[in-house]
């Protein structure tokens, strides 16, 4: 008898069997807009122009990057796609879009079915809490390119803003103000010097700072920004946002300022969480790196009129949200830390 494809190492039972166990997770992300179900060859999705009447289409790809390394040794996988879906749907709300589907793509050595199906539930979870469809995605086996417990997880999210609604940052002014949301620790960025810094220490290590195991503080998924955002968009002006990923805090907000503006941050007026002082202290890391590394505790920051602060800030703690006047708009260029 000769060789199968199964004899090469790709199974593609397993495939079926892992797409009938992700299913129901993919389900609970469906829109009314999401046209025909999981399996097709194209993910099919049919724009509201009520809704959008002018829109503008944003997109935005990524993947989670050397986290998965820390999924790997916990062998724990229902939490990173999360990370793989808030890597994209923050990126695009900073221009005011609101996503409308997301599609991941998933290459392992070995196909493992129920693993695939947490990873997957993972993605749906956050596709959930961005209030977006999981419209498709690819399961690649490939054995020989990935050892068999290893895989990659990346996607790309599409959503629409109506081109009056656009947010691209021009009308900030001097003296404007930054409002910063809280993160939920290092979120998906930085985790080659996280991992080299935490190496020696086991993954169940509590440090007395934590008070929890270290492995649940570093595999903590990345926060998604959407619905509060959305609603603030709703009834405030936002002139500007930013999602803090790598570079930190000294190089993303920049990148929505316009020419011949910068930032002054007060580094006193949030308290930077015990994850990023422990790291800063075991790796001797100096400051200005922590910052152009690391969000310090600050996952998403909004820039308003100082008009709107109180506004903002009274509807963020309405909607259950915690929120920081960081800093201000200043004339020059970079951020001053003060």
């Amino acid at each position: 008898m000769g060789y199968t494809y199964r004899d090469s190492g790709v199974d593609i039972e397993a495939g079926s069997t892992a797409v009938e166990l992700m299913k129901p997770a993919v389900k609970r992300t469906m829109r009314p807009e999401v046209l025909g179900g999981l399996g097709g060859f194209g993910g099919l999705f049919a724009l509201d122009l009520k809704k959008f009447s002018n829109p503008v289409l944003v997109s935005g790809t990524d993947g989670v990057g050397t986290k998965l390394r820390l999924a790997f040794q916990m062998d724990k996988h229902d939490t990173i796609g999360q990370d793989a879906v808030a890597m994209c749907v923050n990126d695009i709300l900073v221009q005011g879009a609101e996503p409308l589907f997301f599609l991941d793509y998933l290459a392992v050595g070995k196909l493992d079915p129920e693993r695939v199906a947490n990873i997957v539930t993972g993605v749906a979870k956050g596709c959930e809490l961005a209030g977006c469809a999981l419209v498709g995605g690819e399961t690649a086996e490939m054995p020989g390119f990935y050892p068999e417990e290893e895989y990659d997880v990346a996607g790309f999210s599409v959503g629409a803003v109506n081109r009056e609604d656009l947010i691209d940052g021009s009308k900030i002014q001097e003296e404007d103000v930054l409002i910063g949301l809280p993160s939920s620790g290092f979120h998906s960025n930085g985790y080659s010097l996280v991992r080299k810094i935490f190496a020696p220490y086991a993954m169940d290590t509590v440090f007395p700072e934590l008070g929890e195991p270290l492995g649940e503080a570093l595999l903590r998924p990345t926060r998604i920004y959407v619905k509060t955002v959305l609603q603030l968009l709703s009834k405030h002006q936002i002139l500007g946002m930013a999602h803090i990923t790598g570079g930190g805090l000294t190089e993303n907000i920049p990148r929505v300022l316009p020419e011949g503006l910068g930032l002054r941050i007060s580094i006193s007026s949030w308290e930077v969480p015990a994850l990023f002082t422990l790291i800063q202290r075991l790796g001797e890391i100096e400051a200005a790196e922590m910052r152009r590394t690391f969000n310090m505790g600050i996952g998403f920051v909004l820039i308003v009129h100082p008009d709107e602060v109180k506004a903002v800030q009274d509807e963020l703690q309405s909607l259950g949200e915690m929120s920081y006047v960081i800093g201000e708009v200043t004339r020059g260029k970079g951020v001053e830390y003060v």
